[in-house]
């Protein structure tokens, strides 16, 4: 990071709770280091319909994407952080290792809306961490947040 600029922050948002929480820990760190905050949901289309570009109207899927950022958004104060959000098409794991070139951190939870719950880290937050340009905080479930 030049010191010129501000600290640049990313976290990935699903509106599961894991990623919420993520969230939380993301405003934080923006707050401490006098940064700034971008917030990312992917959406991509359901794999039952890959390749039928032009035939289905996606936009549902989009706008629904976006209420689950806004929903997300209005559960952490936020206000003194600033922030952009984005919705984004594309897997949750290429958007966020796509978006690590122009960050410093990349948060994230463990656990998302995927299956396999007995994983230790979920299948994005394991790609992000392995594949991100820059450092990566995985913020497991039960974590509080850092007392400052």
């Amino acid at each position: 990071m030049r010191e010129a600029e501000a600290f640049r922050v990313v976290v990935g948002v699903d509106g599961s709770r894991p990623s919420i929480h993520a969230l939380a820990w993301a405003v934080r760190e923006a707050r401490l280091r006098r940064g700034t905050l971008r917030v990312l949901t992917a959406w991509d289309y359901p794999a039952v319909i890959a390749g039928m570009d032009g035939v289905l109207d996606v936009s549902h899927i989009e706008d629904a994407t976006r209420r689950t950022q806004s929903v997300a958004l209005s559960k952490v104060a936020h206000d003194d952080v600033p922030v952009s959000a984005e919705v984004l098409r594309g897997s949750p794991g290429s958007v966020l290792v796509e978006a690590s070139v122009h960050a410093d951190l990349i948060v994230i939870g463990s656990r998302g809306l995927g299956g396999f719950g007995g994983l230790l880290l979920g299948s994005v937050s394991a790609q992000v961490a392995r594949h991100a340009a820059c450092s990566v905080l995985v913020v497991r479930p039960g974590e509080d947040l850092p007392d400052r």
